[in-house]
């Protein structure tokens, strides 16, 4: 999978997963962090989300908190985790 469909796929996933009603995946810009002042997501979200990336695309997060932060950053930092995991 390439990063491009990769950043698709997590935007519909987040929309979904997260039941974004007023966000549509197009919305949600790739490098826009998705914590704090980005989408504004909290830390239930963070699970959930987690949840939903690791079902759709069979990868498993890292234990270490800092590492998960980084790969959480963004739609981008999310979908470069993803595809080097399924290189």
């Amino acid at each position: 999978m390439d990063r491009e469909t990769a950043v698709s796929r997590i935007k519909e996933i987040i929309v979904s997963s997260l039941d974004l009603e007023d966000v549509s995946p197009a919305e949600i810009e790739t490098d826009a962090p998705l914590f704090g002042e980005g989408l504004g997501l909290d830390s239930i979200d963070a699970l959930e989300l987690g949840m939903a990336i690791k079902k759709a695309f069979g990868v498993t997060f890292s234990k270490d908190p800092a590492e998960n932060k980084r790969v959480f950053r963004s739609v981008g930092s999310l979908a470069d985790f993803v595809t080097s995991a399924n290189a």
